[in-house]
C-alpha cells in the first residue's frame, strides 16, 4: 500500500463516536456561515441598516468567545458527552427562536444564546475528537478542519436556498439538522466503560492559561487573523450585491450562497489535501507566515477592486484556499505548543479568537459608512498584517514548533498506529 494511500485509510478509518462529532461540528459551522446569504434579505425585510444587521455575526461571536473561557471547567465538571449534549440542546432551541424572531433586536438575542450553545459544542468537541480519533492528533485535526471547511461551504448554500423562499427558513433549517446531531451523538458516543471521572479544572484555568508564553502568542496571532476573517465574512456580502447591481444584475440569497459555498468549498479542499503536506514539508511557522501575507494581500486587493463582481467572487473563492490551510495550520500549532490539558488550550484558544472575530463586523458596518466600502478590506488587511508582527516577535516562544513538522517515516508510524487502533 502505498503512503498516500496508508494515510487516507487512516484518516477515514474512524470510531463511530467521532464521526457522530464531526458531523455536528459540521452542523455547528453552518451556523457561522448560514446568515451570510441573508444579511441584505434580513436588512430589507425588518428595515435594519447594515452595521445592525452584521451585528447577528457581533453577538453570536463575542457570547461563544466569553463562554469558551468556561467550557474546560464545565466540561471537567460535567464530562464532555454531557457538555456537548447541552451545547447542542441550547444551539437547536435559539436557533429555532431566531428563525421566529419579528426584529433585528430579538434575532441578537437568540444568536447571542445559540452562541453559548455553539461555545459549549465546539471547544469540547476539538478536544474530544484529538482524544478519539484513531492516527493521533495530525488525523485529528484534519478531521475537524474538514468538518469546519464542509460547514462553512454548505452554511451559506443551505442559507442561500432557504433563504430565497424565507430569510427565516434558514434558522429553522439549522435546528433541524442540530438536533440529527444530537441523536447521533446520544447514539455513537459511548465512554469506555470504566473510564475516570472528568479531572477538576478550576474556573480561571483558562485564563491561566494565558500565562504560557507561546498559547498567548499564538491566541494574539489569531485575535488579529481572525479580524480580517470575519471582516471578509461577514461584510463582503454587501459589497457583493452592490456591485451586481451596479452591473445591471439580480444577486440574491441563492447567489450569494453559491459565492460563499464556492469559498467554503475551497477553504474544506486546502485544509484536508494541502495543509498536512505543506505543514509537513515546510513547517508550522513559514506556512502560517506564507498564508497571513497571502490573506493580507487578498483583502488590500477587494478593497481596490469592490466595485468590480468578477474580480470580488474570484478574490473570495481565493481567500478560501489561503483560510483553510491557515485554520488547520494555526490549530494544529495551539494543539502541540503547549503541554497543557488539551481542552484547557483549546477553550482558551478559541475564546480569544473568536472575540477577535466579534469585533469585525461591529466595525465594518460604520467604517463603511464613514470612510466608504473599500475602508473594512483596508482595515481588515491592516489587522492581518500585526497577526504577521505577533508571529514574528514570538519568535523564540513558538521555535518548537517552527521546525519541519513531521518526516515521511513519522508520518508511517502515525499511519501504522491509527490502523492498530
Amino acid at each position: 500500500m502505498t503512503q498516500a494511500g496508508s494515510t487516507r485509510t487512516s484518516l477515514l478509518k474512524q470510531p463511530g463516536s467521532v464521526w457522530a462529532i464531526a458531523f455536528a461540528c459540521m452542523v455547528s459551522f453552518m451556523g457561522i456561515g448560514l446568515v451570510d446569504p441573508i444579511l441584505p434579505a434580513i436588512s430589507r425585510a425588518l428595515e435594519a441598516s447594515q452595521s445592525q444587521t452584521m451585528l447577528l455575526f457581533t453577538s453570536y461571536l463575542f457570547i461563544t468567545g466569553i463562554a469558551m473561557f468556561f467550557t474546560s471547567w464545565v466540561s471537567g465538571h460535567l464530562g464532555v458527552k454531557k457538555t456537548l449534549v447541552i451545547g447542542l440542546v441550547l444551539i437547536v432551541a435559539f436557533a429555532a427562536l431566531a428563525g421566529a424572531s419579528s426584529s433585528v433586536n430579538e434575532i441578537l438575542g437568540f444568536r447571542a444564546g445559540w452562541g453559548l450553545g455553539n461555545a459549549l459544542f465546539i471547544s469540547t468537541a476539538l478536544a474530544a475528537i484529538v482524544g478519539a480519533a484513531s492516527g493521533g492528533s495530525r488525523q485529528a485535526i484534519v478531521l475537524y478542519e474538514a468538518a469546519l471547511g464542509v460547514g462553512m461551504a454548505v452554511g451559506p448554500l443551505v442559507g442561500g436556498v432557504l433563504g430565497n423562499l424565507s430569510w427565516r427558513g434558514p434558522f429553522f433549517g439549522t435546528a433541524v439538522l442540530m438536533g440529527i446531531a444530537l441523536v447521533a451523538i446520544l447514539a455513537f458516543l459511548k465512554l469506555p466503560s470504566g473510564a475516570p471521572a472528568p479531572a477538576k479544572i478550576s474556573i480561571a484555568a483558562s485564563f491561566k492559561a494565558l500565562r504560557n508564553p507561546a498559547l498567548l502568542a499564538l491566541s494574539l496571532t489569531a485575535v488579529f487573523y481572525n479580524f480580517g476573517f470575519f471582516i471578509l465574512l461577514a461584510y463582503t456580502p454587501f459589497p457583493l450585491e452592490a456591485a451586481a447591481h451596479a452591473a445591471g444584475l439580480d444577486f440574491g440569497a441563492t447567489e450569494l450562497g453559491l459565492v460563499f459555498f464556492g469559498w467554503g468549498l475551497a477553504l474544506a479542499i486546502t485544509s484536508v489535501l494541502v495543509a498536512p503536506p505543506a505543514t509537513r514539508k515546510f513547517g508550522l511557522r513559514p506556512v502560517l507566515f506564507a498564508m497571513l501575507g497571502l490573506l493580507a494581500a487578498l483583502l488590500g486587493s477587494m478593497g481596490l477592486f469592490h466595485e468590480q463582481l468578477t474580480t470580488l467572487v474570484i478574490l473570495v473563492i481565493v481567500a478560501g484556499l489561503v483560510l483553510g490551510v491557515m485554520n488547520t495550520a494555526l490549530t494544529e500549532a495551539v494543539m502541540e505548543a503547549t503541554d497543557l490539558p488539551r481542552n484547557v488550550a483549546s477553550s482558551t484558544y478559541s475564546g480569544v479568537r473568536f472575540l477577535g472575530g466579534a469585533v469585525a463586523p461591529a466595525v465594518a458596518g460604520p467604517l463603511a459608512a464613514a470612510l466608504g466600502a473599500a475602508a473594512p478590506y483596508c482595515l481588515g488587511a491592516g489587522a492581518v498584517a500585526v497577526s504577521i508582527l505577533v508571529l514574528a516577535l514570538a519568535g523564540r516562544r513558538l521555535s518548537h514548533i517552527g521546525a519541519v513538522h513531521e518526516s515521511a517515516q513519522e508520518v508511517a508510524q502515525d499511519v501504522l498506529l491509527g490502523e492498530a487502533q
